[in-house]
Order: C-alpha cells, then sequence, then structure tokens
C-alpha cells in the first residue's frame, strides 16, 4: 500500500464524499412540496419516495458490514459512493412515480456500501480511544452538506429547479468519489480486526438492546429530518427560502452537536448516559412540537431537537465494538444500522400516512416521542445489563 497521507487528509476526504450523496437526499426532502406539486402526489406517496431507499439501505446493511469486515472498506465505500451519486442523477431526470421508486430502491443499496464500510474506514485511521469522536465526525458531514442545501438550494431551484440542483450536486460527489479513490489511503490493517464468531451474540441480551436504541435513533432522525421543510411549509406557512434556512440552522446545530457527543462520551467514559438523556429529551421535545402555535417559541424546540437528535449517534457505534469486539465491527454496525433504517423507514412513512388521515403532522411527532421513549428505556435496562462475554 501506498505511504499513508496522515489522519487529516485521509478524514477529510472521507467525511465530504460521504457528505456529497446527503446533499441529494437533503433535497429530496427540502424541494418535496415541489416534488409533489410537479407529480400531483399525495402525503403518503411522497413519503413513500423516501422510505424506499430507506428499506432497501436497511435490508444492506448486514451484508455491507460482513463485506467490509473481509474486503477492502475503501473499496467498498468508492463504488457506494458512486453509484448512489449517478442514481441520484437518474432520480432527478425521470418523471415518473414508479420509476423513481424503483431508482430510490437501487440507490439505497449504494447507500449501504457507503456506510459501515466508511465509518470502518474512517474509525481505523483513529486510535482506539477516540473511536467515538471518530463516528461522530464521519457522520458529522452529512448534516454540514444539509446547512449547503438547504442555504443555497432555496437560491438556486430557480434557475436550475429541483432536478437541476440535485444533478449538479451529484456530479460534484462523482468528483469526489474519484479523488478519494486515487489519493486516499485504505484503512490501516488491525490485527484485532479479524474476524471473529458470530453465533454467540444473536443470545445476547445486549444486542438486541442496542437494536431497540438504533431503531429509535433513525426514526427520529429521518421523520424529522424528512418532514421538517414540509411541515414548516404546508403547515406553518413559511416560505421556502426561511424553511431552508431554518433547516440549515438545525443541521448547523446538528454537526458539531454530534462530534461534541463523540468527545463528552470518551471523556466522560459513559456512552449510555449520553443516549439515555438525549432520548429522554427528544421525547419531551417531540411531544411539544405539534402543539405549539407561536413561531419563536417553535424555533426553540427545533432547536433543542436539533442538538439532541444526533448527540449520541459515535456513543451508540461506539458501544459494540466495546461489548463485542473490533472482529465484529461491520458486523455489528451493520446489524445496528439495518435496524435504525426500519425505524428510518417507519417514520419517514408512517408520518406520511398520518399527516395524510389527520390533516396535520401532530399525530406523527406523537410517534416520534413514542418510539424515543422506548429507545430511553432500552438504554435504561442496558445500564444494567451485565456485559456480554462470548461463547461457542
Amino acid at each position: 500500500m501506498a505511504r499513508s497521507r496522515g489522519v487529516a487528509l485521509n478524514a477529510t476526504l472521507i467525511v465530504i464524499a460521504q457528505s456529497t450523496q446527503a446533499i441529494a437526499i437533503g433535497a429530496i426532502a427540502l424541494f418535496l412540496p415541489l416534488i409533489r406539486s410537479d407529480l400531483g402526489l399525495t402525503f403518503t406517496q411522497a413519503g413513500l419516495l423516501a422510505a424506499v431507499a430507506t428499506l432497501s439501505y436497511a435490508l444492506m446493511q448486514v451484508p455491507a458490514g460482513v463485506l467490509a469486515d473481509r474486503v477492502s472498506p475503501k473499496t467498498l465505500f468508492v463504488v457506494g459512493v458512486a453509484g448512489a451519486n449517478a442514481l441520484a442523477i437518474l432520480f432527478a431526470l425521470a418523471n415518473d412515480f414508479v420509476l423513481m421508486l424503483v431508482i430510490q430502491a437501487v440507490a439505497g443499496i449504494f447507500r449501504a456500501a457507503m456506510f459501515i464500510p466508511g465509518m470502518l474506514l474512517m474509525t481505523r485511521h483513529f486510535s482506539e480511544k477516540r473511536r467515538a469522536t471518530a463516528m461522530g465526525l464521519f457522520v458529522a458531514g452529512g448534516f454540514t452538506s444539509n446547512i449547503v442545501i438547504n442555504l443555497i438550494g432555496p437560491l438556486l431551484v430557480g434557475p436550475l429547479g429541483w432536478q437541476g440542483v440535485i444533478v449538479a450536486s451529484s456530479v460534484v460527489g462523482l468528483l469526489f468519489g474519484a479523488v478519494l479513490w486515487f489519493v486516499g489511503d485504505d484503512a490501516p490493517h488491525h490485527e484485532a480486526d479479524a474476524p471473529a464468531p458470530t453465533r454467540w451474540v444473536w443470545r445476547t441480551p445486549a444486542w438486541w438492546l442496542l437494536g431497540v436504541i438504533q431503531f429509535a435513533r433513525l426514526t427520529a432522525v429521518s421523520g424529522f429530518g424528512l418532514w421538517l421543510p414540509a411541515f414548516l411549509i404546508d403547515e406553518r406557512g413559511i416560505p421556502l427560502a426561511s424553511a431552508g434556512l431554518i433547516v440549515a440552522v438545525s443541521a448547523a446545530i446538528t454537526a458539531p452537536s454530534n462530534i461534541g457527543g463523540g468527545i463528552l462520551s470518551d471523556r466522560l467514559g459513559r456512552p449510555l448516559l449520553v443516549i439515555a438523556v438525549s432520548l429522554i429529551a427528544l421525547t419531551a421535545l417531540f411531544s411539544l412540537a405539534g402543539q405549539i402555535a407561536s413561531i419563536p417559541v417553535l424555533l426553540v424546540v427545533m432547536g433543542l431537537i436539533a442538538v439532541f437528535i444526533q448527540l449520541y449517534f459515535g456513543p451508540l457505534f461506539a458501544i459494540p465494538r466495546q461489548l463485542f469486539g473490533p472482529g465484529l465491527a461491520g458486523l455489528s454496525s451493520g446489524f445496528g444500522n439495518f435496524v435504525a433504517n426500519l425505524g428510518g423507514f417507519s417514520s419517514a412513512f408512517v408520518l406520511g400516512v398520518l399527516k395524510d388521515a389527520t390533516g396535520d403532522f401532530t399525530a406523527g411527532f406523537y410517534y416520534l416521542a413514542a418510539v424515543a421513549l422506548v429507545g430511553a428505556v432500552a438504554a435504561l435496562v442496558l445500564w444494567r445489563q451485565p456485559l456480554p462475554r462470548p461463547s461457542g
């Protein structure tokens, strides 16, 4: 392998390459009212456009994790970057709902090739004591790209249309994928990262409790992230540019919170404390969100949700490595993200169905609050669990 170019350069390339596909996802959420209008979609159909990609993404998490334990994470990651961005271009150029559903379903497969391999690629460039920090940094890039698309998207949608914005951002993603392939280093090999026996973890309560927490995590993230622009525009009457600014500020709060949660967890050595406090706070905030009439108060609540919604990402993905060992890093991350994306699928779809059924997003916010509460209970139960031990 070529001489390592250093942690800073490799981390930067990984974060930027991972972030570009998040721009297309953020654009779909921001422009969902326009997409609905252009295609004549119901809220349920619009939610399905996002949900189908999340479902295929979820189904590929364990296979992607197993592959990442056995082959080059860099290769899988770059393939994912190329496929996800190419399919985003096709999505923007399509004008048939069924075809767009098919494209989104296939795109979810390539996005799965990005997440677990990319996270392993990132964490292996960092020391063992900085794993949670590395994981928080990896995902924070996605929120940074969310800031970009929500700030400049409303300015570009006039001359380019929502289709042109997605195509332009995806071309940038393809370029950065190529730069990573030719300039970036593969993950350093660690003897401890060799594949390990897997059957024993499926009998471990901690394995399933972490799955419940992951389900709650992405239920909140996907439901809030996908439907926030529609909630602000369609239900609160806020213009597209102003809604984009609000979403951008939300992402600007979440990005450092994501990194800060990893640093806090590493310093305290209490990842479950960070997780439990975050989920309890989200339970309360989502319970209030749909009831608030005052826009200034609503914005404060949205800002607080942005603080807690990914504060515990790094700790949550660091715990399986501590409990089950580095040899199962790919499988444990893949399983966790599989369950998480089942939650993401549920919120993307259920909130659209509830909006069509009730006429507003209040019931949807209650759904997010209920799932966050279940996740908080799982975290508290896990806190009292004895540490798992490998067995035949």
